[in-house]
């Protein structure tokens, strides 16, 4: 007899439960006092991911012991939950979005056509159209897929975009997008069959905002020299700086050129819930599809991904697919198969994942906790324009603040030496020392992204550098003890 069966009675499975549930409710509670990163030295984590690489045994071992190593993995990571992770875009992950995933992996109903379980894919349909209609503001009619992630919309949209306006003939196909928009725009476009040669980067104003004379302008040019423009890819809320795109000038573009146009909002999208976000969000409505990332600012764990779209018969066309083993499965009434609006025919039933906390704590609450990021990236912004060390160029669109790195020639730790500057010894802090204080003891971690062309603030020009730190207040809802001036953040 093993000692955990494949298939344990009632109390084996209450036990098994239990052991893991403590553990979590234990690490949610420490979330506060827990590092931002990992610990442990380079030779000891070294160490741990070799232990780990190790093959699973004949026999098996013992659920206590096993979880305490689970432990020690989840140790060795940053942590993108706590209030301390000033780092990318990270995801806190709801408690209750864990409770609903686990009764969503315990009853394992298989979501890729809507007959195998039509109460259940309604309710995921409920989701999508939520997002499409109420956080969007697209039309009836519009609809869309839940993925795993924003790649894989941004994927499905670009396969849809060329399908609707090239057809089957991709030659001449071209894509208009910024530096400053998320790698998978263009990854998306190479995997749809686009050539490199034919992803353009429009340049962007002295605010890092897309130009719209110069995308209308490399739009007619192409055009003019036989290529096929095809779509129009915004960002809003990019992932170095958290910039805004013009949504409603670009929609007008992508209307008289008659291209696609797709907006990024993976990290923007669900400010529109808020007042002050549905303003500066401007244009969704005019979209033809958009990507959002419930596991940024809805605060769902990592792989809940949508895409929502304008008109669902164009998605369904670009992804139809079917086989003999298919030839009896009818849709559920109204409610499409997401089989057939994506890559994927076997995937869990993605909408509980954001059905049970968005009817558990209702969208007021999530509005509330986007309306206090808002809150705290301006309070970050102010505190910081106070320090004479930093230079703080533009406010904050969304919940990014830009921290320009001092210049060559300000760079702490650098010598003069007959006049001249040199470079900081090896091995020297580089930093300033207003982001060392933020940084202290690896309880604040930032990181820097290249961001050329930042505008400098006014007062204090001579701070401004080519590189830039950024730091975003946290895509977590829940205020912590002992934060200043409550919520979590993050920064990078």
């Amino acid at each position: 007899m093993h000692p955990f069966p494949l298939e344990p009675d009632r109390a084996a499975m209450a036990e098994m439960g239990r052991l893991v549930l403590d553990r979590v409710v234990d690490r949610t509670e420490n979330l506060p006092a827990r590092p931002a990163t990992s610990t442990l030295s380079p030779r000891a984590e070294a160490e741990l991911v070799e232990s780990f690489l190790a093959p699973p045994p004949d026999r098996g071992g013992d659920l206590k012991a096993l979880l305490a190593r689970l432990d020690e993995a989840a140790d060795c990571a940053l942590e993108t939950a706590g209030p301390g992770h000033l780092a990318y875009i990270p995801g806190s992950g709801l408690y209750s979005a864990a409770l609903a995933e686990f009764y969503n992996r315990a009853v394992n109903r298989y979501g890729g056509l809507a007959s195998v379980a039509p109460a259940l894919a309604a309710l995921e349909e409920s989701v999508i159209r939520w997002m499409a209609r109420e956080v969007c503001g697209l039309p009836e009619g519009s609809g869309g897929l839940l993925t795993s992630g924003g790649s894989m919309a941004t994927f499905s949209a670009t396969v849809a975009a060329r399908h609707d306006r090239l057809g089957e003939d991709l030659a001449g196909g071209t894509v208009y997008t910024t530096a400053f928009a998320h790698h998978s725009v263009a990854k998306s476009a190479r995997l749809a069959g686009i050539r490199a040669a034919h992803i353009r980067t429009v340049p962007h104003t002295p605010d890092l905002r897309m130009d719209v004379e110069a995308a209308a302008a490399m739009i007619r040019a192409d055009r003019d020299a036989g290529l096929r423009p095809f779509l129009l890819v915004a960002t809003a809320g990019t992932t170095d700086t958290g910039t805004v795109d013009p949504l409603p000038q670009l929609a007008d573009l992508a209307r008289r050129e008659d291209v696609w146009f797709h907006i990024d909002a993976a990290y923007g999208g669900f400010f529109r819930l808020t007042a002050r976000g549905a303003e500066r969000l401007a244009g969704f409505e005019e979209a033809d599809s958009v990507t959002l990332d419930p596991h940024k600012t809805l605060f769902m764990p990592f792989g809940t991904g949508a895409l929502v779209v304008r008109d669902i018969a164009a998605l369904h066309a670009a992804h139809e697919g079917t086989g003999s083993y298919l030839q009896d499965m009818g849709a559920a009434g109204s409610v499409p198969d997401s089989g057939h609006l994506g890559p994927e025919l076997t995937h869990e039933i993605r909408g509980v994942l954001a059905w049970l906390p968005l009817h558990l704590h209702g969208v007021d609450a999530f509005r509330e906790a986007l309306d206090e990021k808002l809150d705290l990236a301006e309070h970050v912004h102010d505190t910081l324009s106070g320090v004479a060390e930093l230079d703080v160029p533009q406010r904050p669109d969304l919940s990014t603040v830009n921290l320009p790195r001092p210049s060559r020639r300000r760079q702490p730790g650098r010598r003069r030496t007959g006049g001249r500057s040199q470079p900081p010894s090896a091995g020297a802090d580089q930093r300033p020392p207003a982001l060392r204080a933020l940084q202290h003891g690896g309880r604040r971690p930032l990181h820097p992204a290249r961001v050329r062309g930042l505008p400098p603030h006014p007062p204090r020009p001579h701070h401004r550098g080519p590189e830039d730190h950024h730091c975003r207040s946290q895509e977590h809802p829940r205020r912590v003890a002992g934060d200043s001036p409550g919520p979590r953040f993050v920064s990078t």
